[in-house]
């Protein structure tokens, strides 16, 4: 994948800094909780319902984001959302209690929930089909760095100048990044006065043209009974079940199950968001790596996919196994980086499977099915952790998602599904 020289470089550089964002701000709230907690006296109940607000906006616009990034483009849609979830996590700031965070979270939801199927439109738009995979998984790798940054990142601000100031800085910061993006990205690669006609041409070699221009309807109907959308979307669903059961529950399994203290759990739980960061950067580039060099375009998504998910899943399950916590620890660090190889797959896929006009809607109902996850794993968890009083059998049962979620895809998305676009020479 070329790098130097390329303007979409600086495109592709705005998107991953638009992701580390959202999953800073995404888990501000979870450090800043117990701040928040002392000054509100909030109960258990009412935290875990604030925190579940997040994803009834988040998944709701998954799919919206993607839609309307069809319609209107992705450097607008974008844009929209990158304000909407800043201004949000900035009046969090004011909240003036738990209705106040509720609704807040609602809304904060509703604005980062365009980001990922949205940046998936933007790298759609501004990269060549060779580069899709690779661009994409550096885009979304964001994700696990941002994960890993948060607690730096947020504790410090809120240890030295409090917990509103943290919410703050972090909205003025996501302000920031739009009236950057605002100035360096433009709709369409054509419009950029920055971008050469070697470069236009290398974009769009081999690409199909969009068949509908921006404010165009798409018929939904039409993109989510393709079998491959919605098998893509079944099998991220597992995929998520997974990522989720990592990021709720893997936490507190080495507090309570493995007695770390607090302050090397907080430095522990890193680790693995450190190898997930390193595996969807590679992973997107392994996967057009074996593209370019067989010309086979599904195949080399589902090698990289399904081999590295069911690496994943098989450690996932091992780790609620051994007896060692730094196994343990070892063990899911290795899942978690197998996971995020898998993930620049699932977003290369949707583009193979849906004509250009529909990429965004297609990214956005994956999306927003697989979020779902988000609402019904941790509830599973909990409630086998208290009916069993171990946590064993959670571990087994999200590697046995996994291994499903992997032959799901492996059996039922074919290259005859995917649109009709030359092979590379």
């Amino acid at each position: 994948m070329k790098f130097r020289g390329q303007y979409r470089s600086t495109i592709l550089a705005m998107l991953l800094l638009a992701t580390v964002i959202n999953y800073i701000d995404r888990s501000a709230l979870s450090i800043a909780m117990p701040f928040i907690t002392h000054d509100y006296h909030l109960s258990a109940s009412e935290k875990g319902i604030i925190f579940g607000a997040f994803s009834v906006g988040y998944a709701m616009f998954n799919f919206l984001g993607g839609y309307f990034s069809d319609r209107f483009g992705g450097r607008s849609v974008l844009s929209w959302s990158m304000s909407g979830w800043s201004v949000a996590c900035a009046l969090t700031a004011a909240v003036s209690g738990f209705w106040s965070m509720l609704v807040l979270r609602i809304v904060f939801g509703m604005g980062e929930g365009p980001n990922a199927a949205t940046s998936n439109k933007v790298v759609n738009t501004w990269y060549p089909i060779g580069e899709r995979a690779s661009a994409a998984g550096i885009a979304q790798s964001g994700g696990p760095i941002g994960g890993a940054l948060a607690g730096p990142v947020v504790g410090f601000l809120a240890l030295a100048f409090g917990w509103r100031a943290a919410f703050m800085v972090m909205g003025v910061l996501g302000i920031g990044w739009v009236l950057l993006w605002r100035r360096l990205s433009t709709e369409l690669p054509a419009q950029h006065e920055r971008v050469s006609p070697a470069e236009l041409a290398q974009i769009e070699a081999g690409q199909e043209p969009a068949r509908v221009k921006h404010g165009q309807k798409v018929s939904i109907r039409e993109v989510v009974t393709k079998r491959a959308v919605l098998t893509t979307g079944i099998s991220l669903f597992c995929y998520n079940y997974v990522l989720f059961f990592f990021i709720t529950w893997f936490p507190s399994y080495l507090v309570d199950a493995r007695h770390i203290s607090l302050k090397n759990m907080s430095l522990v739980s890193s680790l693995p968001w450190i190898t997930g960061a390193i595996g969807f950067m590679t992973g997107g580039l392994i996967v057009d790596a074996i593209y370019r060099r067989t010309g086979r375009r599904m195949m080399s998504r589902k090698i990289v996919l399904v081999t590295s998910f069911l690496i994943a899943a098989a450690c996932v399950a091992l780790t609620g196994i051994v007896d060692e916590v730094w196994t343990a620890v070892a063990v899911m660090t290795i899942a978690i980086g197998f996971l995020m190889l898998a993930g620049p797959a699932y977003w290369a896929i949707i583009q193979d499977s849906v004509p250009r006009h529909q990429v965004g809607t297609a990214s956005g109902f994956m999306h927003g099915l697989a979020n779902c996850s988000g609402i019904v794993g941790p509830a599973i968890t909990g409630f086998l952790i208290q009916s069993t009083g171990s946590f064993v059998s959670a571990f087994v049962l999200a590697g046995a998602v996994g291994l499903i979620g992997s032959l799901i895809l492996a059996c039922f998305v074919s290259s005859k599904e995917q649109m009709g676009v030359p092979t590379p020479a």
